[in-house]
């Protein structure tokens, strides 16, 4: 079975046995969850939303050609674009509006992190 036998939008069906994975595609399930994982303990703390970016830059290249890749580009896409959101929210915060973009912000990254665990979990590609 190869990619083009994988169909990135289908649903899950419960009577239908998982897709084996290759030992290549394993390694990069472990280490996009471990990144969600960081990316979501990130979100409390800080500190961890930069280890979860910095793991899946780093790992990305290990995903190249499997349907893991998306997840890696979820990672790092929502966290420059977390960064860059947070830093107009907090310029705006002497404005008010600011709290409300750092809140939609904070919200928005929580779904795609949530998403992409659960799709992740699934070995499921992220759309």
């Amino acid at each position: 079975m190869d990619l083009s036998d994988f169909e990135p939008d289908q649903e899950f069906d419960p009577n239908k046995p998982p897709r084996s994975l290759t030992r290549r595609e394993e390694e990069a399930k472990s280490h996009v969850v471990i990144a969600y994982i960081f990316m979501l303990l990130g979100i409390f703390t800080g500190v961890f939303w930069l280890i979860g970016a910095i793991w899946a830059m780093v790992k990305v290249s290990d995903a190249r050609g499997t349907f893991f890749e998306g997840h890696y580009r979820n990672i790092i896409s929502t966290f420059w674009w977390g960064i860059l959101w947070s830093l107009v929210g907090l310029i705006l915060t002497l404005f008010f509006v600011g709290y409300l973009v750092l809140l939609g912000v904070w919200i928005w990254s929580i779904v795609r992190m949530v998403k992409g665990v659960a799709k992740a979990t699934s070995n499921q590609a992220y759309q």
